[in-house]
């Protein structure tokens, strides 16, 4: 009699709990602010080979109920490992924000180090509230969160337009200013994510146009990149966009691939900076009437190196925490090519210099220690350490040719090298990727099954996908900032006056003197 009646509870008990969970499954998300919910069995129940079904759990509960309990546990463990890695590679992604900073101002004149220093923190304030405001939403609101860090699901509407009967994700329509219905901890660590890399992309054409930009124009800028452009592009490649799926849709390999953003980050940064260099022209007294151009030194050297120095140990963060998982053991991987192609680029630089001038250029192969960082920063979960070597070293020689065919060809003045070092080496990062990925890794990316494979290693398509990133970044970067930079010089010029720019742009911009000691009327300037 006891036994039937204990069989009948559990039966009982067995229909309430699937009849819950197929409730729950009908439900949709909800925000988990404090995270208690995040990081169960479902996180360990088949956790290599893909997300258990819910037949899959409600059979794991029955035949192991003690086991259930101990798998919450270990499911909770990796979710929090996970989330506490990014996050931690997050804080080293906005460390480098200094090493812009200092790599900029250094690489610039005295007269102006306040300016360019000034610039250089605030892009961090104005990008991350822009990108607050509209940018994370149209960027990763469709996304589908992020499964290693336990979920995000909230963030599950893509506006999407049908072209040849497929579906092309433009942008997301979720999780403006973070409110409510995103209130989440998965959420949020994707956002503190996402925002340094977006306020890297920010940054850079600070350095183009570094000595001359208005602080107005500058600001109305960084809003704008921040709340519209990075955030479409990024969206594209890395919020379940159109460039993304071209792989699912069109048999092109696993569609757009940028493990850490070598086109998301720094080919938008890039070719942003070609277009406002190219429209706010070159500083005074940077050519001469025959168009041959002057040398226009930085006034401190020592500190330009060591942003240098700081923006490569925040790179680990940058590439390595792009996995989003302290579990995955791939970062050992990404993190030994990350430094390979930085100390390749620096070599292939200064070698260049040394045998074309005669000396080896230390300032030069401090951006090509930079070149090979970007170059390296989409290929570097799907390389080998021969490869990384290898894309380092092409990286350093395209910036020493690239430095010199803006300025001497182009006539365009870039004081800090910014259009080499992050557009051109950003779109060569790209095509890296789709020459030398080796199959060892990146398996269902983008919904394709089978690891990524470069055309070295049998797959053309991946490369052509690559192209296609590659062009779609420039011409859809370069006209919309082209035609926003002419727009915005008619609501606050970008170019401050002739004798500002001669005087210094600290005290009439930004209502300091980086060095007060100094004569700003002498050499220092």
């Amino acid at each position: 009699m006891m036994k039937r009646i204990a069989m009948a509870l559990t039966l009982a008990l067995v229909v309430l709990v699937g009849s819950a969970t197929v409730f729950a499954a009908d439900d949709p998300p909800k925000p988990d602010p404090a995270g208690t919910t995040i990081g169960t069995a479902a996180d360990v129940v088949n956790a290599t080979s893909g997300a258990p079904t819910e037949v899959d759990m409600e059979k794991y509960k029955e035949t192991e109920p003690l086991a259930t309990k101990l798998a919450d546990v270990v499911g909770h463990n990796r979710i929090s490992i996970n989330m506490v890695w990014t996050l931690i590679c997050g804080f080293l992604v906005m460390f480098m924000q200094l090493g812009f900073a200092m790599a900029e101002t250094g690489f610039t004149r005295a007269k102006n180090a306040g300016h360019t220093m000034g610039m250089n923190m605030m892009v961090y304030g104005i990008g991350m509230l822009g990108f607050w405001l509209t940018g994370f939403a149209l960027q990763m609101g469709g996304s589908g969160g992020a499964a290693a860090l336990g979920g995000g699901t909230l963030l599950n509407s893509e506006f999407t337009i049908t072209l040849f009967g497929k579906d092309f994700g433009l942008f997301g329509m979720k999780g403006f200013l973070l409110g409510e219905d995103v209130y989440d901890t998965t959420v949020l660590t994707m956002f503190l994510f996402q925002m340094v890399f977006m306020d890297t992309t920010a940054t850079i054409p600070t350095g183009s146009m570094a000595e001359r930009w208005t602080f107005k124009n500058f600001v109305i800028y960084g809003f704008f990149i921040s709340m519209f452009v990075y955030p479409l592009y990024a969206n594209w490649v890395w919020g379940a966009g159109w460039l993304s799926t071209l792989g699912s849709n069109f048999g092109l390999g696993h569609g757009v691939l940028d493990f850490a953003g070598s086109s998301v980050v720094h080919m938008t940064g890039g070719v942003a900076a070609l277009a406002g260099a190219i429209i706010i022209g070159p500083r005074l007294g940077k050519f001469r009437a025959d168009g041959t151009p002057n040398a226009l030194p930085g006034h401190h050297i020592p500190m330009a190196l060591a942003g240098c120095l700081i923006l490569a140990f925040g790179w680990f963060g940058f590439n390595a925490g792009s996995t989003l998982a302290g579990g995955d053991l791939r970062i050992s991987v990404v993190a030994v090519n990350t430094m390979l192609a930085s100390a390749g680029g620096a070599m292939s630089a200064m070698m260049y210099m040394w045998l074309r001038y005669g000396k080896p250029d230390i300032s030069m192969a401090a951006n090509g220690m930079l070149a090979g960082l970007v170059a390296i920063t989409a290929p570097c979960g799907f390389v080998n350490p021969i490869a990384s070597v290898f894309i380092g070293v092409v990286a350093g020689v395209l910036l020493c040719v690239s430095v010199l065919f803006v300025e001497n060809t182009l006539k365009i003045d870039d004081p800090v090298g910014a259009i080499s070092v992050h557009g051109v080496n950003g779109a060569w990062g790209m095509i890296a990727l789709g020459l030398f990925a080796d199959g060892t890794y990146g398996d269902k990316l983008n919904g394709v099954e089978g690891t990524v494979k470069g055309l070295f290693y049998g797959d053309p398509s991946q490369l052509v996908a690559q192209l296609i990133a590659v062009a779609v970044n420039f011409i859809f970067v370069f006209v919309v900032m082209y035609v926003f930079f002419k727009i915005s010089d008619k609501i606050a010029k970008m170019r401050v006056p002739a004798e500002v720019e001669q005087e210094g742009l600290d005290m009439a911009e930004v209502a300091v003197i980086g060095y007060p000691e100094f004569s700003i009327n002498k050499t220092h300037r």
